[in-house]
């Protein structure tokens, strides 16, 4: 089994309220060894978080090898204040701060950076963001940032201007990435950035009757199109099911994650391929 290169191990699959006020008084060593038992049941034996404000990624770094896991955690995502990200970690509201966090990150043992530089997916409307993207000064700064700290940097990122300008600053991987039109793919494979098209928790929603099931259908296909044309381009595409996520088991949303990739025509080896230029760059 391929690893699970975007997991948020603070979430469990069924309703993040819950799962997080499970670790408000402390973090929750039962649940995390639960979501680890999860992934080494499925065959999982690399994970890469994508960060919590309640130290659990942190602490499952440190149990994973017990599972025969080896474990990549940013410890916490950093997000502009009044943007969308308070979920995974903490804000900035000035380049000063900014750098503080980073600092932080780093001194407290972060493998990488994540940042938040979009908004997420309306999954009521299709081709819908919450917010538009962060300005292309602003994002240049923060991968900058973070690259002169040595740190690599992982970027929550939709919209196909967010996603140019992230791809243009050098990102060591973009993830999620809904909505990017032809010139903007073809950014991304000439770069040979992994990208993580994290489609499982749009096409997990399907028949669930949260959402209506037309525009649940036109996300997926949107994303199944570009990820089809990226993989015609030979882009680095991998394996990342955002596992935690509503209806994104850990283990079996990787699985559904691997499947849905393999339906968009993506090789096995561009998906290990991805995966071990994670491996390599992720880890300071």
């Amino acid at each position: 089994m391929l690893g699970e290169c975007h997991a948020h191990m603070i979430m469990d699959g069924i309703n993040y309220k819950n799962a997080v006020a499970r670790h408000q008084d402390g973090v929750c060593e039962e649940a995390v060894r639960e979501h680890l038992r999860q992934c080494k049941d499925a065959g999982i034996r690399f994970v890469r978080d994508g960060g919590d404000a309640k130290g659990v990624s942190k602490f499952a770094r440190s149990l994973a090898p017990e599972y025969g896991i080896d474990y990549l955690t940013p410890l916490f995502a950093i997000h502009k204040k009044g943007h969308y990200g308070g979920i995974v970690g903490h804000s900035y509201d000035s380049h000063e701060e900014y750098r503080a966090l980073v600092r932080r990150a780093k001194e407290e043992g972060a493998d990488f950076i994540k940042i938040m530089v979009s908004g997420l997916l309306d999954f009521g409307r299709a081709g819908v963001l919450s917010e538009e993207g962060l300005d292309r000064e602003e994002i240049r700064y923060m991968i900058e940032t973070a690259h002169d700290a040595g740190m690599a940097v992982m970027a929550h990122c939709n919209g196909d201007q967010t996603c140019r300008y992230t791809l243009e600053a050098g990102v060591d991987s973009l993830e999620h990435g809904f909505f990017m039109e032809e010139e903007t793919l073809a950014l991304l494979a000439e770069k040979q950035t992994p990208w993580f098209p994290t489609l499982a928790p749009v096409g997990n929603l399907s028949g669930c009757g949260r959402f209506p099931e037309e525009e649940v259908q036109k996300n997926l296909h949107m994303q199944m199109d570009r990820i089809k044309k990226a993989a015609s381009l030979h882009a680095c595409i991998g394996l990342g099911s955002d596992a935690g996520a509503y209806l994104v088991p850990h283990g079996k949303g990787t699985e559904d994650e691997y499947k849905y990739l393999k339906q968009a025509g993506v090789p096995e080896e561009t998906l290990l391929l991805a995966q071990s230029r994670v491996q390599k760059r992720f880890r300071r």
